[in-house]
């Protein structure tokens, strides 16, 4: 499940990175999980650190985060080469004005089809599309100020061996839809 599913139909009083984080914790409190592998990709990747951060690793054998969004993603005075705000705007309006069509765009680049000599996956495609569309559209919105506004970098102290994945390339496509 996605972390912008998690929030379902009944948006709670916040659908951000803590609220990930802590129905993950619930999650494998109520599993009892124990040494669980932790997987996150693109804003999972920040639900998991997040989770991390907050719970600690006593029940955590391994964490893979693949595509995670970066510390910090939107341009702050600490980060001056993030996004601009108004390219955060112009996503969340786009999934207002209409959320099918911005998913069916938002998907090419998003897996970086756009590229030339790229293999386009259409059972990808339509994955991406269908399991957009299971997220309700409050849930939606608020997943882009959770990816796009949460500032991790107090995760960045937490112990692990890590391979290095740049999304911060010059030829990053979804870095440079705000272009």
């Amino acid at each position: 499940m996605s972390t912008c599913e998690t929030c379902g139909p009944n948006l709670p009083t916040s659908c951000d990175c803590e609220y990930y984080a802590d129905d993950l914790a619930a999650l494998v409190e109520a599993l009892d999980l124990k040494d669980a592998i932790h997987v996150g990709h693109s804003t999972g990747g920040g639900e998991v650190t997040r989770y991390i951060g907050r719970q600690g690793s006593k029940r955590v054998a391994k964490a893979v985060l693949i595509s995670a969004v970066p510390p910090l993603l939107l341009k702050t005075e600490a980060n001056p080469n993030g996004l601009p705000i108004e390219f955060i705007d112009q996503l969340r309006a786009g999934v207002l004005a209409d959320r099918n069509q911005f998913m069916t765009d938002f998907r090419i680049p998003f897996f970086g089809f756009n590229r030339p000599g790229a293999k386009v996956s259409q059972g990808l495609l339509d994955s991406f599309l269908f399991q957009s569309m299971l997220a309700s559209l409050p849930a939606t919105y608020e997943c882009i100020k959770a990816f796009a506004q949460t500032d991790f970098t107090d995760e960045r102290t937490i112990h692990a061996r890590s391979l290095p994945h740049r999304r911060d390339a010059p030829d990053d496509d979804v870095r440079q839809l705000r272009s």
